[in-house]
């Protein structure tokens, strides 16, 4: 059994357990929908406490991102440049993974995964899609967010593309900026 971490602090006895576990629960409470004055009232907290914790931890504002890219020959860069820009969900894989995806699968667990992908999917903003166009165009039917496709290649793509990082890099770095003046006009419109 680990031990407690405890810090002295002049007169004071501070477990650092115990704050990590405290900071957990209360930003467990934000992401079910708690207010920070509902958080800061049930963990006995003051509000301004909630607030700077969300602020020290963000990693990133603005809408959600997802990306889904497949089969791509680089797709641990891929991957990794999408947990580098702080994304939540991202999909990449190589055409063996993909295949592995289908083959492992019952008809019905397959279909009852991608209806689960969908509805995932909905909780974004914006949807990057790195895909053939067929992709590109059922997203579009089933899905009510923006996408933006980076195309592959036309359709049947049987063998795994190398896909250019700065490509998506630069989209990310678009959409982001994009947001960036949303907010920026939203907090100029509601201080007035």
């Amino acid at each position: 059994m680990q031990s407690e971490r405890l810090f002295r602090i002049g007169e004071k006895l501070v477990s650092l357990d115990k704050a990590v576990r405290i900071a957990e629960r209360a930003l467990e409470m934000r992401e079910r929908g708690c207010s920070q004055q509902e958080t800061s009232r049930q963990l006995q907290l003051d509000r301004s406490f909630i607030s700077r914790l969300e602020t020290i931890g963000e990693i990133r504002k603005g809408s959600r991102i997802a990306v889904i890219g497949f089969p791509l020959a680089n797709a641990p860069e891929i991957s990794a440049l999408c947990r580098d820009n702080g994304l939540e969900f991202y999909m990449i894989l190589d055409n063996n993974q993909r295949w592995e995806m289908v083959r492992d699968s019952q008809a019905l667990d397959f279909f009852n995964r991608m209806l689960e992908l969908v509805s995932r999917l909905r909780q974004f903003d914006t949807l990057i899609m790195i895909t053939s166009e067929k992709w590109y165009h059922l997203a579009e039917a089933l899905l009510d967010i923006q996408i933006i496709h980076l195309d592959l290649g036309p359709t049947p793509i049987e063998e795994d593309r190398l896909f250019a990082q700065e490509r998506l890099e630069k989209t990310l770095q678009q959409i982001m900026k994009q947001q960036g003046r949303e907010n920026n006009n939203i907090e100029t419109c509601s201080g007035d």
